[in-house]
């Protein structure tokens, strides 16, 4: 199923392009990450580096879906790629001159998350229109194979390469920006849907959180993603951990940045062989709360590896949870009205994580490092329970496959 995917020209091309504007984001974000800790030694800080890009997307949230429903899905993400391309140049300069601090940080932070809010619902939105919808399910879990690789390779790489100094990191995002765009110029505009472009009104605007609203099980499979990431996540505090828990360097950073996505990678790639055919709602809930337990003893960890191999695990339980809930998604919601729903799951998306890493930043100062990362791991555990009992058709749904519900 995997090489019959992959011979549709148009979906290799936006393949390749998501892999090159991830490994830039990845590379990007773990040398940005460092260089606020090494400046102000705040965990505080590296928390605001998360809110910085988390505010557009929330503040463009409906902007952004009606934009990717009325206009053409590639040219947006070539412009993304060319914000991104724009924000790794700003930083080299800034950073060969000296004058790259705080400010101009959270500055690049914020510019950094515009594009972002842009950047992922349109993704979403573009992937079903360029394959079959009976290979999409396989295409999703292909799609996000290649996005792991991308997560795991770009810290890796951004945190050696680091050593090198921090313009030769943000160079070489530069030019994996320019192949980026290069690639997504490739795409054949035929092989995309035609967009309809309805007239723009209130309930047009906020058809995307209707939809969702109607269909409990949507509801249900992106709120759980949302608080068990926002609470249980610890990306934010890496550094952190990084420097003073574990004593490692820039190079230990970006493998502890890198692990998370080498379990979801393994994960994602057995899943694009073999999709999940059936107890769907119980297998979601299981990794979810494995993610909470695998956070658990990261927290808790002082061996380098131990800690490793809790993050590897901590991915490959979230990725079971990332492949539910877009493929119920993109399976139940028409092509017209993708770009609106996938705007709202992507400020679900950004809420877990963006803000997940401001909410990390600040308990670490109100409780500590260590301590704010096992409550965040002990809230994501309860949050299972209680979804279980606010949505129980989605714990005993079976199959991904289109339901029959209200629009």
């Amino acid at each position: 199923m995997q090489s019959s995917i992959l011979k549709i020209p148009s979906f290799l091309y936006y393949f390749l392009s998501r892999i090159a504007a991830t490994l830039t984001l990845q590379m990007m974000m773990v040398i940005v990450a460092w260089q606020m800790y090494d400046i102000t030694h705040s965990a505080y800080d590296l928390g605001m580096v998360g809110l910085a890009q988390f505010i557009p997307a929330l503040a463009l949230t409906l902007v952004v879906g009606h934009v990717a429903d009325r206009y053409d899905r590639r040219r947006l993400l070539i412009l993304c790629a060319a914000g991104q391309l724009a924000v790794a140049v700003f930083l080299m300069v800034g950073t060969l001159h000296g004058w790259l601090g705080r400010n101009a940080i959270l500055g690049a932070s914020l510019a950094l998350g515009t594009a972002r809010a842009f950047q992922m619902p349109t993704q979403q939105a573009l992937l079903p229109t360029l394959v079959p919808q009976s290979v999409l399910p396989n295409a999703l879990a292909m799609n996000s194979a290649g996005s792991q690789f991308s997560n795991i390779a770009g810290p890796a790489i951004g945190g050696f390469i680091y050593m090198a100094g921090a313009p030769v990191v943000y160079g070489i995002c530069a030019i994996m920006g320019v192949f980026a765009i290069l690639w997504l110029a490739l795409i054949r505009m035929d092989a995309a849907r035609a967009i309809r472009r309805e007239p723009v009104t209130l309930e047009s605007v906020f058809a995307g959180v209707k939809f969702i609203w109607n269909r409990k099980e949507v509801l249900g499979a992106i709120s759980l993603d949302l608080f068990a990431v926002l609470f249980g996540g610890a990306t934010a505090l890496l550094p952190v951990f990084a420097r003073e828990v574990l004593h490692v360097g820039s190079w230990g950073l970006g493998l502890l940045r890198s692990a998370p996505a080498i379990g979801a990678l393994v994960v994602s790639l057995y899943l694009a062989r073999y999709p999940i055919q059936q107890r769907v709602g119980k297998m979601m809930f299981g990794s979810v709360a494995l993610y909470g337990l695998a956070t658990f003893v990261f927290a808790l960890s002082h061996v380098f590896a131990l800690s490793l191999i809790a993050l590897a695990l901590t991915g490959a339980f979230d990725m079971v949870s990332v492949v539910v809930r877009q493929s119920l998604i993109q399976l139940e919601t028409p092509d017209a009205m993708r770009g609106r729903v996938s705007a709202v799951n992507s400020i679900f998306i950004g809420a877990s994580n963006q803000l997940g890493e401001f909410e990390s930043g600040l308990t670490a100062s109100w409780f500590g490092t260590v301590p704010s990362v096992v409550i965040g791991a002990s809230a994501t555990v309860l949050i299972v329970a209680l979804w279980i009992k606010l949505f129980p058709t989605l714990i005993h749904r079976e199959r991904l496959t289109p339901s029959e519900q209200p629009t």
